[in-house]
């Protein structure tokens, strides 16, 4: 009896994942480049209206990875946004997705190559 009851708890277990560990994704930089292009995509994806998108490398981490900020230029006013970005699994992930990618505000940019639209 109770090597079927340990069959049966070790099948339900395995079954709805409670027993493993999810594995975590990577957290890799991107480029400039690379964080526009994606950045972009999901502006778009939301149908969110923006004038310019231009990312530059800043001198912060996340988890030891290093940060690109991407300015996006809304229009009104005018309004720019910052986007503190990364990948996580090879997919983008913003600062206001996860609030922990630090994204304060600095002069990075005025001695840097800033790729713009």
């Amino acid at each position: 009896m109770r090597a079927l009851l340990a069959a049966l708890l070790f099948v339900a277990l395995g079954s709805c994942g409670c027993g493993s560990v999810a594995p975590v994704a990577k957290v890799t930089p991107a480029s400039p480049a690379v964080a526009k292009r994606l950045l972009k995509r999901q502006l778009d994806a939301a149908q969110l209206d923006y004038t310019w998108v231009a990312c530059v490398r800043v001198d912060r981490t996340y988890q030891h990875v290093p940060i690109t900020r991407c300015n996006v230029d809304f229009g009104i006013d005018p309004h720019v946004e910052a986007y503190c970005v990364l990948l996580v699994g090879g997919r983008l992930q913003t600062n206001h997705a996860n609030p922990a990618i630090p994204c304060r505000h600095d002069d990075a940019g005025w001695n840097r190559t800033t790729v713009t639209s």
